[in-house]
């Protein structure tokens, strides 16, 4: 895994707890799919939603197996 960082500062989530939430998640088929569940454990992108992107990448990056 890469560095560790603060990727959603409404709702302090970091890089690793999207990773895991990523990892917890049972199908890893479906970025937007799996967006709704890294979202629902984590809350991350329900502020303000400036990191939605962020957390998007960081999914299709995992799903791909470039980052783990």
């Amino acid at each position: 895994m890469t560095e560790n960082y603060m990727v959603c500062n409404c709702k302090q989530v970091s890089y690793s707890t999207i990773v895991d939430a990523i990892q917890n998640n049972t199908k890893f088929d479906d970025v937007l799919k799996t967006f709704e569940s890294v979202q629902k454990i984590t809350n991350c992108s329900t502020g303000c939603g400036g990191c939605h992107q962020k957390v998007l990448d960081i999914i299709s990056k995992v799903m791909s197996g470039a980052e783990i």
